[in-house]
């Protein structure tokens, strides 16, 4: 068998379904290998950048959970997939890249896009070591199949992460030999089971047991554990309230009068209270990064215990008191056990209030006026309460970095059974454009994703938006459109005495951008600049057009300050938010 075809069977055989890329000399092998063996198991999808594939490929292994493939050319292809495997990278996502290269046999001797490290040419190697948890170049046919398993082990394993093949395009057609008989037929084959004995954990339970104020921060590694269920069925069952991090806001039911909200540069003041106030925080699946830590001040970590299959980011941060370095789910599968045998509840957090801060006009950024806009009036805020009802339950929410997001997460809670996805690794602007399409690809029938991004991120990678028309995804893209990076402009307006500097530009159109990525049968628009427009909008794209994909861009005249903890005083004005229920939240 050759080795393009080796690959491609594999993956199709291990139900990675999708594998996103663009392609090129070196990398064609892997789409023509496709082309002929994928069936309906395996398939291309193209995406515009090879930023937009890898940021793809990480949605996709984020939020179902699998191994998100990503393949690339060699040279700017190969480099444009770095923002992306960062990301991966630094969020424990695990992705695999097929990188194409140029012929060995021309390494060093003038190879167009060499990156051999030969000479003065590109380090591949090196430079991909960076970012993966694992590189490899393959060189001899030979070392195909143990090099393949190597990778998907790592991706997939301990904490899980990218990893990389460099695949030299003269060694695509040499053949590397049929499937060893041990080899893994399925991705789980390659997991061993996670288990956590009881002996680990029961220092644990006993101290949640004993704490009389006891609280669970929960962080996206509770997703990436596949331990949402059971860390919500302890909770529930042990009466222990809970905070989400930012990334992590859909893995415990916002509804739920246990969830007390999110913690982090974004989150709730009275989140930051009650946890500042427990006598026990068990940080599960988190890092405990500045992001999440910076408003909760100084940890004693007499009062902290950390949950975590790779603690050394976490136990860096804050030296926790007590630390079990094991897989989440199994460690929350023994705790139900200890708690059937040895039963508790706690305290509830009677008398609790979520408290939001009030929204408020940041200074004017005097930006170049815009004439469709003269009559807009308007807000963020305004915007995003508008949008909750509609957003989707049993669906995918995107957010990209910036203003809007912070607004979001702030403001708006996650609708039952919905992922909330955001890169607060590497990526930055523009991952959630193209993350969202990883996500949406291989839902239920039915399932719905929305994106919330600005006009920066919408310039960055808004032409991914071109790949979900092709898919015919049902993705909203709304757009907060305030003609600047809103959040560097606040930073400026605070830190550096309102000194602005390449954060803003002359006004962008973004409907009018995006009636060019595809006809009305095939991508609905919308821009609204007042909430009668918002609201009608809204409605006409849910009433009639949700199975299509779409872009709302929001026009707002005036820019609100985020409700990021730097940027506010101590005595920030609050609101009190009263229990919801889901009755609003739009089905499907």
């Amino acid at each position: 068998m050759r080795l393009d075809d080796a690959l491609v069977s594999t993956l199709r055989d291990w139900d990675v379904r999708y594998v996103f890329g663009v392609s090129g000399a070196n990398i064609e092998h892997v789409h023509d290998a496709i082309h002929r063996l994928g069936g309906d198991r395996l398939r291309s999808v193209m995406a515009r950048r090879e930023d937009g594939a890898a940021f793809m490929a990480d949605g996709r292994a984020r939020v179902h959970r699998t191994l998100g493939v990503c393949c690339a050319t060699s040279g700017g292809g190969m480099v444009n997939l770095l923002a992306g495997l960062a990301e991966s990278y630094a969020e424990s996502v695990p992705v695999l890249a097929l990188i194409g290269q140029p012929p060995l046999h021309l390494e060093g001797r003038g190879a167009f896009q060499d990156s051999s490290g030969i000479g003065r040419t590109v380090d591949a190697v090196g430079l991909l070591r960076a970012t993966t948890k694992r590189v490899a170049k393959i060189e001899d046919p030979a070392d195909f199949w143990p090099e393949l398993h190597a990778a998907a082990v790592a991706a997939l394993t301990g904490r899980p992460g990218p990893v990389a093949l460099l695949l030299p395009r003269d060694v695509f057609e040499r053949a590397v030999g049929p499937r060893p008989e041990d080899f893994p037929a399925e991705l789980s084959a390659l997991l061993a089971p996670a288990e956590a004995a009881p002996h680990t954990v029961r220092p644990l339970f006993d101290a949640l047991r004993s704490a009389e104020r006891p609280a669970l921060l929960i962080g996206h590694g509770v997703r990436r554990g596949g331990a949402s269920d059971v860390v919500t069925e302890f909770a529930r069952r042990a009466g222990v309230p809970v905070v989400a991090t930012m990334a992590a806001r859909g893995e415990f039911p916002n509804d739920d009068p246990l969830f007390l909200g999110v913690a982090g540069v974004v989150g709730h003041p009275s989140a930051h209270r009650y946890l500042k106030e427990s006598d026990l925080v068990v940080a599960v699946g988190t890092g405990l990064g500045v992001m999440t830590r910076g408003p909760l001040g100084p940890l004693d970590p007499a009062r902290l215990a950390v949950v975590n299959i790779d603690p050394g980011e976490a136990e860096r941060a804050t030296a926790p008191g007590l630390v079990v370095a094991r897989d989440a789910g199994a460690v929350f599968r023994t705790l139900l056990e200890l708690l059937d045998a040895e039963p508790f509840t706690a305290a509830p957090p009677d008398g609790y209030e979520l408290l939001r801060y009030r929204p408020r006009l940041a200074p004017d950024a005097g930006g170049e006026p815009s004439p469709r806009t003269a009559r807009d009036t308007l807000r963020q805020s305004q915007a995003i309460r508008a949008l909750e009802p509609y957003l989707p339950r049993d669906g995918h929410i995107v957010l990209d970095a910036g203003n809007c997001a912070s607004a979001a997460i702030h403001l708006a809670h996650v609708p039952e059974g919905t992922s909330s996805t955001i890169a607060l690794g590497m990526g930055g602007m523009g991952y959630s454009i193209a993350a969202a399409i990883g996500a949406q690809l291989g839902s239920a029938p039915g399932t719905r994703s929305v994106v919330l991004c600005g006009d920066g991120a919408f310039l960055m990678n808004g032409f991914e938006v071109h790949t979900a028309v092709a898919e015919r995804l049902p993705v909203l893209y709304v757009v907060f459109n305030n003609n600047m990076h809103g959040m560097c402009v606040t930073r400026q307006q605070t830190f550096f005495d309102s000194r602005l500097e390449a954060v803003r530009y002359p006004p962008l159109d973004v409907a009018t951008v995006a009636y060019g990525l595809g006809g009305p049968d095939r991508l609905w628009v919308g821009t609204a600049g007042t909430l009668d427009e918002l609201h009608v909008r809204l409605a006409d794209y849910h009433d009639a057009h949700a199975h299509l994909p779409g872009v709302l861009e929001l026009r707002l005249p005036v820019e609100e300050v985020p409700p990021f903890a730097a940027f506010l005083p101590e005595d920030e004005p609050t609101y009190a938010v009263g229990r919801r229920t889901d009755s609003r939240v739009l089905a499907g």
